[in-house]
């Protein structure tokens, strides 16, 4: 039996505090990601980072597409080889690290397995990376983690 596709970290469980040093109040890292049961067929995979708690929108901490389906890990503070990365919401091309305002936030980490590569450049702005992922998606997968304001 093949086994599930799924997006789990060893610095954090699922529903856990994503440790500080991967938050803006630490070192502004990404954190380690594994990815296991990427299905047959998978061209190529994207990762999504995004806050639904934000005070005025759904926060994108991170945009990361073209990963290898070969990739089972991403390391701390890594950007796979030959993935590009999307505009965040702070209008810059890498990870943010979760600042949450006030309260206790989610940050979703939300993986795509896609049948094509996307047709996109580094940069591209969120709305045309999430078209191009629902156009080509075949499965999904996430992981969450909490960070509270101080």
């Amino acid at each position: 039996m093949d086994e599930p596709f799924q997006l789990t970290s060893p610095a954090f469980t699922d529903g856990g505090a994503i440790p500080e040093r991967y938050t803006g109040r630490g070192e502004n890292i990404s954190p380690p990601l594994h990815i296991q049961g990427t299905p047959e067929g998978t061209d190529n995979l994207a990762l999504i980072m995004h806050d639904p708690d934000a005070p005025n929108s759904d926060y994108l901490h991170w945009a990361l597409w073209g990963i290898s389906p070969d990739v089972t890990d991403v390391g701390e503070d890594q950007v796979p080889s030959g993935a590009l990365q999307g505009t965040n919401s702070n209008g810059t091309a890498a990870y943010i690290g979760p600042l949450p305002p006030s309260g206790t936030h989610r940050y979703i980490f939300d993986l795509y397995a896609l049948d094509a590569p996307l047709d996109l450049a580094e940069g591209a702005a969120r709305a045309d990376v999430m078209n191009a992922v629902g156009q080509h998606r075949i499965v999904h997968a996430s992981l969450t983690g909490t960070v509270s304001a101080r």
